[in-house]
């Protein structure tokens, strides 16, 4: 190799909880050669060029803690890998991925050659922006020129082909947030929140509550006025027309000016507004016939659009429209001076991180040129103001300041329609008074909203609205986490799933376990992927008639794929050993050598149990015991040694453990002991002479998670008897 370059050597694909973060990544092994020789201050023009390429590096804390801290780092001198990590978590930025930034950059035991790790939601996203981030970082150090924005076209067009939608996304980080796990179930916006019975999924904004009959109605504007209309919602009179000239009559009924409408179009597309003459109305049919499957004439309304997004029955946000002009110079076209004065917003695009589409002269936006005396290709005089679209652009927030009365209209319309979440369009003059006096209507009901506009508005505060609708699907005051039980350790822990598995099927729960004998629910095996224990897990999962499951997790699947779910309700380590297996070609650069070298691989087990949950541990492994720092919720220790000070200590804690006393399984907390059996009656621990010392272990950790499973006593008894 060149030895002044990076070489990306290896890359693997961490899909859940793994040794560096609790959020997928990759994890790539990075040869930099003689580069190692050339920290960033001693690399002339190095910190202003990629200062120069990528401005928001300033937003990045690294371990000084502060805004521009990464970069003090770079001026103070850091190593090309340390660079490349917070490259490609720009480049992902700048792409619009989703996600939270997360970065590693560190040395192995060989020089030159370091670990690389970068969260990533979408494995092909995150490859990419790491292999353009080397070669950004390669052009900064030799001073050459860099095409950024083509590299960003192209991981923008990734993003937008792979990733989910910013809509869908923003609720899944408000899951993420409430440790709700999130599962994509294809390539686009359907997405599984929550295990077994307690999942629920959505589409976009469609929950698997929105009744089919429900978006069907608000597909039909017709057939919503009427709905809404026999509940009192105002709504602009108007009727369907069956041809132009029934358009023209429909009109002078109603009273110029009027608008002219598909009955079922979407987006805008073939909406003309205020409609004064015979000549306009019946070029707006003309057009809007070929937009759906009929046509509406309706009474003006004055006022400018807005959007409200009515979610479970209140108001989660809102956002109005604003006119597009352009104002004349005397010099270019009407055209022009869209692209230049309108257009050349950063704001507006076909991207979906960017709230205002393209102003572009269509049908309507001629008829309103036509009114002006003007077309697209006319020269306004020097500071005419021209307008090219009278609504539209609903993007700037006002959520502060629509008024109650309007907000339980619009919560109205949607029960009337019967959608759960619904995006509310209405017109007003002034959306802080009632409707009654404004003159103000609601024109249009809509299933699936976006969201974007309220996630990122054009102006105005951003709303959590992903949040609002995780927490109708999730009420935080009586959410249930299932019950999910990981298991993992170097031996006896797929005795500890077969057991649990036992006591679950005999408490009469649909039950589900995974572990390296294949999949299971009750008595029905699964169709297994010898090659992939994440899907066997996520197909189990999956399953929504599953009231438990445990999944088997050994260290090599942890350290090389990361764990099959975000997190556990009981979380259990057995023990841990090293293995020859620790030093093969798939961990190297790992370095590992002793079995306190693999705390950060199987701690990740207890680092995932929710705060409710429970951590079982052996106290009788100090390495297993001393992961009782990293688990968030309770703790139960096991233990054959119930005299030990840690025992001792936890018990006086008024804490539980699982004790081996006399030859009986006893269950103690605080000072209350329980004997649940003598071992001498167990068939699993008294089947030959040595499976006593072999079974004893994955037994008392079995009970220990069974008990923090609030399992009947009596039930684990017979289980253990029975098994």
């Amino acid at each position: 190799m060149n030895n002044r370059d990076m070489v990306i050597q290896s890359i693997v694909y961490l899909r859940g909880p793994n040794l560096w973060t609790y959020c997928s990544a990759i994890e790539a092994v990075v040869d930099i050669g003689d580069l190692e020789d050339c920290p960033s201050d001693v690399v002339p023009g190095l910190y202003e060029r990629l200062v120069a390429w990528l401005p928001s590096l300033i937003e990045h804390r690294c371990s000084p803690g502060v805004r521009g801290g990464f970069l003090q780092r770079l001026k103070t001198g850091t190593w090309p890998c340390h660079i490349l990590e917070h490259v490609t978590l720009a480049l992902q930025d700048l792409a619009g991925v989703p996600g939270h930034g997360f970065g590693r950059a560190r040395e192995t035991e060989k020089r030159g050659v370091y670990k690389v790790v970068v969260s990533g939601w979408q494995e092909e996203v995150t490859r990419a922006a790491l292999y353009a981030g080397r070669d950004l970082v390669m052009a900064a150090i030799e001073d050459r020129p860099f095409d950024l924005e083509a590299v960003l076209e192209h991981l923008r067009d990734l993003t937008q082909d792979l990733c989910l939608g910013p809509s869908t996304a923003s609720m899944v980080l408000a899951a993420e947030d409430r440790a709700i796990p999130a599962v994509r179930l294809n390539d686009g916006n359907l997405v599984q929140f929550g295990y077994g019975n307690q999942q629920r999924r959505i589409w976009t904004a469609e929950t698997d509550q929105t009744s089919a009959i429900a978006e069907t109605i608000s597909r039909d504007k017709d057939l919503t006025k009427s709905i809404l209309e026999a509940c009192g919602v105002p709504i602009p009179q108007g009727r369907a027309v069956v041809n132009a000239q029934d358009a023209w009559q429909a009109a002078q009924e109603l009273g110029l000016p009027v608008v002219v409408k598909p009955v079922d179009g979407n987006h805008g597309r073939g909406v003309f507004i205020n409609l004064n003459t015979q000549q306009e109305i019946e070029a707006a049919y003309a057009v809007a016939v070929d937009e759906g499957s009929g046509v509406l004439v309706e009474r003006f309304i004055r006022g400018n659009e807005h959007r409200l997004l009515i979610v479970d029955g209140k108001l989660a946000a809102a956002a109005k429209g604003q006119a597009a002009l352009v104002t004349g110079d005397g010099q270019h076209t009407i055209d022009e001076l869209i692209a230049l004065q309108i257009n050349s917003d950063p704001r507006r695009g076909r991207g979906e991180d960017q709230p205002l589409n393209p102003v572009r002269i269509d049908s309507a936006a001629r008829l309103e040129l036509k009114r002006q005396g003007f077309d697209s290709q006319s020269v306004a005089p020097a500071g005419c103001e021209v307008l090219i679209q009278r609504n539209g652009n609903v993007a700037f927030d006002c959520t502060d300041d629509v008024h109650p009365e309007v907000a339980a209209l619009a919560a109205l319309a949607a029960k009337a329609v019967g959608l759960d979440v619904a995006g509310i369009d209405l017109v007003t003059e002034d959306i802080s008074k009632p409707l009654s006096a404004t003159g103000g209507a609601i024109v249009e009901v809509n299933a699936g909203p976006g969201l974007l506009m309220h996630l990122k508005p054009a102006e105005g505060q951003p709303r959590e609205v992903g949040k609002a609708i995780i927490d109708y699907m999730f009420p935080p005051e009586n959410y249930q986490v299932f019950p999910l039980i990981g298991v993992t350790g170097a031996s006896g822990t797929t005795l500890v799933t077969r057991l649990l598995f036992h006591f679950l099927k005999q408490s009469g729960l649909h039950v589900g376990l995974s572990n390296s004998e294949g999949v299971r629910v009750n008595d029905r095996a699964l169709p297994v992927s010898v090659s992939s224990s994440w899907s066997n897990t996520q197909r189990l999962l999956l399953n929504c008639q599953l009231e438990a499951a445990i999944v088997e997790n050994d260290g090599m699947q942890l350290l090389t794929q990361g764990l099959d779910y975000n997190r556990c309700l009981v979380g259990i380590v057995t023990d841990i050993t090293f293995s020859e297996t620790f030093k093969g070609a798939t961990v190297e650069h790992h370095n590992f050598k002793t079995a306190q070298d693999l705390i950060k691989v199987y701690r990740t087990q207890i680092d995932v149990v929710y705060t409710t949950g429970t951590g079982v541990l052996n106290a009788d492994d100090p390495i297993v015991a001393a992961f009782a720092e990293y688990c968030d919720g309770s703790l139960t220790y096991f233990s054959q040694n119930p005299d030990s000070t840690l025992i001792q200590t936890h018990l006086a804690g008024g804490h539980r453990a699982v004790l081996l006393v006399a030859e009986q399984i006893i269950l103690a907390k605080g000072s209350v002991r329980t004997p649940l059996c003598q071992v001498s009656t167990l068939p699993l621990l008294n089947a030959n002479p040595a499976s006593f010392q072999e079974n004893i272990v994955p037994v008392l950790a079995a009970v220990a998670a069974a008990w923090a499973l609030s399992l009947p006593l009596d039930l684990l008894h017979n289980g253990l008897q029975t098994y």
